[in-house]
């Protein structure tokens, strides 16, 4: 494997188990095209973590399957678009094309971004990924206790002219923050996306956590 440059991705310090459980609102056929995505998205990640976090620090980690795949059961319908802020290997955002959704990714790392394609590809996805930061151009972000950081680890050009369109397009973002990301990812959607649309935020202190109109529902 060659190793991946610094970038943002989709991440959590909790156990990746072993298969996707059989979750209520999906056929079998459905939840067999999934299991195998997650089963290779586990299989490159056990791959990844022995041959470059081992050596090197990087952000991307896999992410916890079965809890997003039941938030996403729970908002999906038919034409809704979806985006993931930090798309690593694409799992996240194959696995809501495969539930229907428009779906799309943000990655900073070019290189997990080819992963993704690949994958995307061999499952026979219609998923679409950028490269680049989920930040819009010339956003900044004013934490209300004055720190002056951006509030996000990961810099680069925004990468929604590569995808095509604005984060006021997308009914649902989904991303896992790191800590202190949350409140301005929150702010983000406040200031830029749609008014009605979902922020899915992922943490290993409480799950899975759905935003709207920038307060949790």
């Amino acid at each position: 494997m060659k190793p991946a440059s610094p970038g943002r991705a989709v991440r959590t310090t909790l156990t990746v188990t072993e298969s996707v459980r059989s979750p209520v609102g999906i056929d079998a056929a459905l939840r067999a095209r999934i299991d195998a995505l997650c089963d290779e998205g586990r299989a490159y990640w056990h791959d990844f973590d022995a041959e470059v976090r081992q050596d090197h620090w990087h952000p991307f980690v896999a992410a916890d399957y079965d809890c997003v795949l039941d938030a996403l059961i729970e908002l999906r319908e038919p034409g809704k678009r979806f985006l993931e802020w930090g798309s690593a290997t694409g799992v996240i955002a194959i696995m809501a094309d495969m539930l229907g959704f428009d779906s799309f990714g943000i990655e900073l790392d070019a290189s997990l971004v080819e992963v993704g394609r690949g994958l995307a590809a061999r499952t026979g996805s219609k998923a679409r990924f950028a490269t680049g930061s989920f930040l819009p151009l010339g956003w900044e972000f004013r934490a209300r206790d004055g720190d002056a950081r951006l509030g996000t680890i990961g810099q680069g050009p925004s990468g929604y002219l590569e995808l095509g369109h604005a984060l006021s397009d997308f009914d649902v973002v989904y991303a896992f923050p790191w800590g202190g990301e949350e409140p301005m990812m929150v702010e983000l959607m406040r200031a830029h996306g749609h008014k009605d649309a979902r922020l899915v935020l992922h943490s290993t202190d409480y799950g899975v956590r759905t935003y709207r109109h920038g307060r949790p529902e």
